[in-house]
């Protein structure tokens, strides 16, 4: 066996299997190499690729809480459930997202090959994080990755804005596009049909084609290519609607964020992101001059900072999207500067807006104020906020004829209001029609 020159093909369902039961019966990444006919440095990478993240408590039936502290702590009211029948914070998952004292505790054998519990005789005893290989979930992961790699276009962030550097100033001066490819060949790394792709589609800061001396003279094709934009070419991996609704089942009680963009006409690059606090149906919005996906991770970067670690943590546990191109680096949003995870971000199937039907539902107050076909490029931060402000005081039926900012403020209280720019509006001065922000 030895002897048998080792196999380069992709790894199939059956050797997935394979290594799942290596695994299982605590073989080294060696000796499932060896059956495989692998390196051991492919099932290392294989199994480090597609492990997934279990948060349970002993035998999957208590709640879990990984802190250093949990055995002996003796902290309550960490938060403001009225419900809440709970001797000590540390006997409810939530503590380790609001405790100013929380302090992750990691296995040590974790951090060694083979990185995952399969096999771990002691795994029903465990408090803390687990780690699982599962081959099924390992093959769709695969097929994801070998779709995904094939479809749109794709260009990493410090790629744009080299180019967006390149081009505007050149732009500026009257030149082409093929004139500008031709003479620095040497520093554009794509061909010339993509470099009009990338511009037609917008994804350069301050660039579009009416910068493009002929361009505009011409009506655009009905039947022209539309191109989907990816920062990341493997963004939607493990953040499927499928992984968003395990999570769900593993996390029951965490409260689910959706976000969105509201554009104006096809032309314009203003957009709206709108953040919906599914829990209380409250939405917050916030202009921006380009849809695209730094100015979405610029947006939860700030809100970070004015937040803090705690509230924001307790506010935006995880996110949904649609697959737009402004969300398309979920790793900048999930991550803070110094890379410390501060949220999770997973996508709605392609074409499925229904699967976040709460955000959508709150646009329609949106058209109310900005009606559908017609421009927002008039908008600014301070008109989106009035807006939002008078749609958050709207009364709603299916909040017993309570509104979004009282229910938010039962659960969040009046200083997390205060920190987000989010104002009361008494019911008789609620307006919802154009001439809200027409002035």
């Amino acid at each position: 066996m030895e002897n048998k020159t080792l196999s380069k093909t992709h790894l199939n369902f059956t050797d997935r299997n394979r290594i799942q039961g290596g695994l299982a019966n605590k073989k080294s990444f060696k000796q499932i190499a060896l059956e495989l006919y692998k390196s051991p440095s492919t099932i290392s990478r294989e199994v480090r690729s597609h492990m997934f993240v279990k948060k349970k408590g002993k035998n999957y039936s208590r709640y879990f809480n990984d802190c250093v502290h949990r055995k002996n702590c003796k902290i309550q009211y960490l938060c403001d459930d009225l419900n809440c029948n709970k001797d000590y914070c540390r006997h409810c998952s939530k503590c380790i997202y609001i405790c100013d004292k929380y302090k992750k505790e990691v296995c040590e054998k974790r951090e060694k090959p083979p990185y995952v519990c399969n096999g771990c005789s002691k795994i029903g005893l465990c408090d803390l994080e687990k780690r699982f290989y599962d081959s099924i979930k390992a093959q769709q992961q695969y097929e994801e990755v070998l779709k995904v790699s094939r479809e749109g276009i794709s260009i990493s962030a410090k790629e744009r804005d080299f180019l967006g550097d390149l081009l505007r100033p050149l732009l500026k001066k009257g030149q082409s596009l093929h004139h500008i490819y031709v003479t620095n060949k040497n520093l554009i790394n794509v061909d010339e049909k993509t470099l009009y792709n990338y511009t037609e589609a917008g994804i350069f800061k301050n660039i579009n084609n009416f910068d493009l001396p002929s361009q505009v003279k011409y009506k655009k094709r009905k039947n022209s290519n539309y191109y989907r934009l990816k920062i990341d070419k493997g963004c939607y991996i493990g953040r499927n609607y499928d992984c968003f609704k395990n999570y769900l089942r593993e996390n029951p009680d965490t409260p689910v964020v959706e976000i969105d963009s509201v554009e104006g006409l096809r032309n314009e690059t203003e957009a709206i992101l709108t953040i919906h606090f599914v829990n209380c149906g409250l939405q917050i919005g916030f202009f921006r001059q380009h849809n695209d996906a730094q100015s979405v991770i610029n947006i939860f970067n700030k809100l970070y900072e004015i937040l803090g670690e705690r509230d924001f943590t307790k506010l935006f546990p995880i996110l949904l999207a649609d697959r737009g191109g402004e969300f398309t680096n979920p790793k900048a949003i999930e991550q803070t500067l110094d890379g410390k995870m501060k949220t999770k971000v997973f996508f709605c199937n392609a074409m499925s807006s229904y699967q976040k039907p709460h955000c959508e539902r709150n646009h329609e107050f949106m058209r109310k104020v900005i009606p559908k076909s017609k421009s927002i490029a008039f908008m600014d931060q301070e008109k989106t906020n009035l807006m939002m402000n008078n749609i958050n005081n709207y009364t709603r039926k299916s909040l017993g004829d309570n509104t979004p900012y009282k229910i938010f403020e039962f659960i969040y209280g009046k200083d997390i209001l205060k920190k987000l720019g989010i104002k009361y509006v008494s019911p008789n001065e609620i307006l919802l029609k154009p001439s809200l922000v027409r002035y």
